[in-house]
């Protein structure tokens, strides 16, 4: 096993829960977790004081997580999921203006919820013992935003795979500066990155890139 896939692996859950009460403790561990990131830190944040916190031994929660970096593995995945799940549901939306609206709410409850630990969680996903992880997580988004931009109502741009990086990135980027600016979930932050992402597209589908000339 190499470095790489030996650090990956110490990410993963020891076990999978497969019965609910199974599934409750690794939810309330996981509660345990991100209130104590919020409350002390990365300095505070060790596995003896998140056992305490969520009410349960330290044996049981290796029993499920290795390390404090398994933990933060399990909250990045936590934090991410109603993003993904926007994916799931694409379905739901027959239209590309519906599709965006969804996603968009979503990102901006995703950090505006508990604005500390959504930043918390981005300096913890610069780390590289999260680099591959937050890489999936990249592609799965990636994914989602193309799958909206061939819906049949979506703007017409010359590649679907730029445009959605591009989107990505715009949305995070607007949304996460309105988080430390203090702001908070409001349909005028909705209304505001939607103008953006719209104004990209317009002026992305007017005609196809050209190279600089320097």
């Amino acid at each position: 096993m190499t470095k790489k896939q030996a650090a990956a692996e110490a990410l993963k859950p020891r076990k999978t829960p497969l019965q609910q009460r199974s599934a409750e403790t690794v939810a309330v561990v996981l509660e345990a977790a991100a209130r104590i990131l919020e409350q002390r830190g990365f300095d505070g944040f060790n596995t003896n004081a998140i056992a305490e916190c969520a009410g349960v031994s330290i044996g049981s929660l290796y029993q499920y997580f290795r390390s404090k970096d398994a933990l933060l593995s399990g909250l990045i995945e936590r934090e991410v999921a109603p993003l993904l799940a926007v994916g799931e549901g694409l379905e739901q939306h027959s239209t590309f203006r519906a599709a965006l609206k969804s996603y968009i709410g979503a990102s901006i409850r995703h950090q505006m919820k508990r604005p500390k630990l959504a930043r918390l969680i981005d300096v913890a996903e610069k780390r590289e013992a999260f680099k591959s992880q937050v890489s999936g997580t990249t592609s799965r988004l990636q994914i989602i935003m193309e799958k909206m931009l061939s819906l049949p109502d979506a703007p017409k741009v010359p590649n679907h795979d730029v445009a959605a990086a591009d989107l990505l990135a715009l949305m995070r980027g607007l949304i996460d500066a309105a988080g430390e600016r203090g702001e908070g979930e409001s349909n005028e932050l909705l209304q505001r990155t939607e103008g953006a992402v719209w104004g990209y597209l317009r002026s992305y589908a007017k005609k196809p890139s050209k190279t600089l000339r320097t």
